[in-house]
């Protein structure tokens, strides 16, 4: 609970007091440094200056005999060391009477000093302060202890402090500051995310095949334009799923209105010849036939547009239920056998097949000759009697290719690109008069797509020609 305040806080403004914090402990640190380098320079040149002024001491002590001047505010004195004890010595050698109430830290420095080297020391003199001591041997037992007091350099370094303090705050105040002006510039760009982000919410997306709202801008950074070029790249690619999605709706929409026209056409002459039929049984018995006749037509049409309804959805759920059983087969013995019954049902159209031999590969053969009836029979059905139809079957690289055309009154440029789509019909000579529902080239495509295979169509007047490619799964 102790961070909510501070996470409620703007991203711009975290950042400025973070960096505040930061800039606090490098000023703290370089302060102390600082501090302690000039507090040891400090006493580097008291401790030259003590030993300086000793050595004058020691020329006056070697001159005279005894010790008669100091450095005002200093102590200064002169013990005889035997046996590690330190003994002052007597006025006569030492005058002074200037030396510290208890000059037992003077004594202990004198008894520490028993090589040739001086010896240094800090120490807390009662009633006078923190004094540098220095222990300087003079010869013959003899040791010169001077005390110099370190009151200046403790000021010094105090004032130093509170100068470097004073600098620091004023420093971090405006650093915060400054930072904060300088980071909500810069995170600018990232308010206008977060309001274009705002916008996006108050669109209704129920509807909508897109989004009206970008990320404009130039600035921030090439990390800013990095996220802002994704977000747009993200914006695309919502309005490429809304378009999909408005899409599929529309076409599911057409799919139910198409499928319930279709099938109430049927549903509505059955039920009218029922009447017929009741009504002839009862006063025209010779009619019977005829009407009952009627009923099994139309029960035929409906069935067959269910079936096809059904196996398209079949095909758009294959991965739970695939209706393709593939199988090793003869390819060109399908596609003859088809054309023979084409041949048939459709004598006023003349057919040509051109097929190899042999074409195994592996294939449904129920399905793919449902492929190759449907492209015969609408080739003979909305072409004008007497008009040439021709299949081939051949092999182009990993391909088995099927080709059916025809040199009918083609198919017009701007309904090409849904031929396939399911109930679509085109509005000349491929209408409901010649009987068709609209699925029949959807199944074809479907089926194709389900043997990993593609369909095309070519059309212009007086030709057409529809373009089957199907792997030949290791052939």
């Amino acid at each position: 609970m102790r961070f909510t305040g501070y996470r409620r806080l703007a991203l711009g403004t975290r950042l400025a007091l973070g960096l505040g914090a930061l800039a606090l402990v490098v000023f703290a640190v370089v302060g102390t440094v600082m501090a302690g380098r000039m507090e040891n320079y400090l006493a580097q040149k008291l401790d030259e200056q003590v030993g300086r002024s000793q050595q004058d001491l020691e020329k006056e002590i070697h001159r005279t005999g005894k010790l008669t001047k100091n450095v005002y505010g200093w102590f200064a004195a002169v013990y005889r060391v035997e046996n590690g004890t330190a003994t002052l010595e007597p006025p006569s050698v030492q005058p002074n009477p200037e030396l510290p109430a208890d000059p037992g830290k003077l004594a202990e420095v004198a008894a520490a000093t028993t090589g040739s080297e001086p010896v240094f020391r800090t120490e807390y003199l009662k009633g006078y302060g923190t004094y540098r001591l220095r222990g300087c041997p003079l010869g013959d037992g003899q040791v010169l202890v001077s005390a110099a007091p370190m009151n200046d350099i403790t000021t010094t370094v105090r004032q130093l402090v509170l100068v470097e303090v004073a600098t620091f705050l004023l420093a971090l105040v405006a650093l915060v500051v400054a930072g904060r002006a300088v980071l909500r510039r810069g995170l600018q760009p990232l308010s206008d995310m977060a309001k274009t982000a705002r916008d996006i919410t108050s669109h209704d997306l129920t509807d909508s095949a897109r989004l009206p709202v970008r990320v404009e801008g130039g600035n921030g950074g090439v990390e800013v334009e990095e996220l802002r070029t994704a977000f747009n790249r993200m914006l695309e690619h919502i309005d490429t799923s809304l378009a999909a999605r408005t899409a599929a709706e529309q076409r599911l929409r057409r799919f139910v209105a198409d499928a319930s026209h279709e099938l109430r056409t049927p549903l509505t002459s059955i039920r009218g010849y029922a009447d017929l039929f009741r009504y002839a049984a009862a006063n025209a018995p010779a009619e019977r036939e005829a009407h009952l006749e009627k009923l099994r037509s139309e029960a035929a049409r409906m069935s067959v547009l269910l079936d096809d309804l059904l196996l398209l959805a079949r095909l758009d759920s294959a991965e739970a239920e695939t209706p393709i059983r593939l199988e090793d087969d003869d390819l060109a013995v399908l596609a003859q056998a088809s054309a023979d019954a084409c041949q048939a049902a459709h004598p006023n159209h003349p057919l040509t097949v051109s097929a190899p031999e042999s074409l195994p590969m592996r294939f449904d053969p129920m399905r793919l000759r449902q492929v190759i009836d449907n492209l015969l029979t609408n080739a003979a059905t909305h072409t004008p009697a007497g008009t040439a139809v021709s299949l081939s079957v051949g092999v182009e690289g990993e391909f088995a290719v099927i080709r059916v055309s025809d040199t009918g009154p083609g198919i017009p440029a701007e309904d090409q690109p849904r031929i396939f789509d399911r109930f679509y019909r085109v509005d000349n000579s491929r209408t409901r008069g010649s009987g068709g529902s609209g699925l029949g080239l959807a199944v074809v495509h479907s089926l194709v797509a389900a043997h990993g295979g593609t369909i095309t169509v070519d059309s212009r007047p007086g030709s057409t020609t529809f373009t089957i490619r199907i792997p030949r799964r290791g052939w």
